[in-house]
C-alpha cells in the first residue's frame, strides 16, 4: 500500500458518492483518481486497467459536459434499457473480453489477461452508462467490482480491493437511490 494508492482510493470514493447524489463535481474526482491509477496499475502490470484509466478520464470530461445544466433547464433524467438491449450488451462484452484477453495473453506479460480484459471492457460500457444516466449502470458495476476484488488481491493491491468491496455496497446504494428518482420521474 502506497500513499499514491491511498490518494487514488480517496478520490475514487469521492467520485462514486458524488455520482450517487448526481453532483457534477464527481467527474473532477474521477479524473484525479484515474491519473493516479494509471501509475499504480502500470507498476503492477495490469496494463488494460491502466489503459482503462485513460478512458475514464475521457468519459469524465464527457460526463462533466453531459451533466451540465443551464439554470432554466431540468437536470438530465435517469433512463433505463430494455432486457433485449442488456442481453446484446452482455453478449458483446463476453466476446470482446475473450478476444482482448487472448491478445493480451499472447503478446504481453499481463497478469490475469482474461479477467483484466473482462473487467476493462465491462467498465468501458458501465462508465458510459453513468455518463448517460442509465439506471442499470449500478448493476453492471456490482458485477465488475466483485470480479475486480480478486484481480486486485492477486496483485497485492489490498487497499484497492477493499475499495472495490466498498464499491459493491455503494453501487447497491446508488442503484436504490437512482431507482427511487427514476420511479418519481416516470409516475
Amino acid at each position: 500500500m502506497s500513499i499514491l494508492e491511498v490518494c487514488a482510493v480517496a478520490l475514487a470514493l469521492a467520485y462514486v458518492i458524488l455520482a450517487i447524489y448526481q453532483r457534477r463535481l464527481c467527474w473532477l474526482a474521477a479524473i484525479a483518481s484515474a491519473l493516479l491509477y494509471i501509475l499504480i496499475f502500470w507498476q503492477v502490470r495490469l496494463y488494460l486497467e491502466a489503459a482503462l484509466q485513460v478512458f475514464y478520464i475521457a468519459m469524465a470530461i464527457y460526463g462533466w459536459f453531459a451533466w451540465h445544466q443551464k439554470s432554466n433547464q431540468p437536470s438530465t433524467p435517469i433512463r433505463t434499457w430494455s432486457a433485449k438491449r442488456h442481453l446484446v450488451a452482455c453478449g458483446t462484452l463476453v466476446v470482446l473480453s475473450l478476444i482482448l484477453g487472448g491478445v493480451m495473453d499472447r503478446w504481453t506479460d499481463a497478469a490475469s489477461p482474461f479477467i483484466d480484459a473482462g473487467t476493462t471492457v465491462s467498465a468501458l460500457l458501465a462508465t458510459w452508462m453513468v455518463a448517460r444516466k442509465l439506471l442499470e449502470n449500478w448493476l453492471y458495476w456490482i458485477a465488475i467490482d466483485i470480479a475486480s476484488i480478486g484481480l486486485y488481491l492477486s496483485r497485492d493491491l489490498s487497499l484497492t480491493a477493499a475499495l472495490f468491496l466498498g464499491y459493491v455496497m455503494l453501487a447497491a446504494w446508488g442503484y436504490r437511490e437512482w431507482r427511487k428518482q427514476w420511479q418519481m420521474q416516470t409516475s
